[in-house]
């Protein structure tokens, strides 16, 4: 934990392994955790099943990137800070800024588990 999971078009998704190193990198930063503890899953979706505004594909227009964050609650700081910093690696990918939507999927350690047992159950 955490885990990023990045849906995007096809082609804002070309050089993965620099999009996954990059995206860690950020989060751990901003976050002050080790990169050995942040899972990054990239969907790709193909044009011609992308779509904004009610039109599909290449005239859908900007290709949006969707960044879901998987984790246990941070303080508002700490979300301003991974924010700006996924969307700088995704700016650098080439995705306009106003693309870049970042939502945090906030749980309680009473609602996640790893191997069987929910993480309040470790402390």
């Amino acid at each position: 934990m955490p885990f990023l999971e990045v849906i995007a078009p096809e082609p804002a998704l070309e050089r993965p392994q620099a999009l996954i190193a990059g995206l860690t990198e950020a989060l751990a930063g901003a976050w002050g955790i080790s990169p050995e503890i942040v899972t990054t899953y990239l969907v790709g979706v193909p044009m011609e099943r992308y779509g904004h505004a009610g039109r599909a594909g290449a005239s859908a227009g900007a290709l949006r990137v969707f960044v879901k964050v998987h984790a246990f609650r941070r303080s508002e700081e700490a979300r301003h800070r991974a924010a700006a910093a996924l969307a700088s690696v995704l700016t650098g990918a080439g995705v306009p800024a106003e693309a870049a939507i970042v939502y945090f999927l906030d749980r309680a350690r009473d609602e996640v588990a790893h191997g069987g047992r929910l993480e309040s159950d470790k402390s």
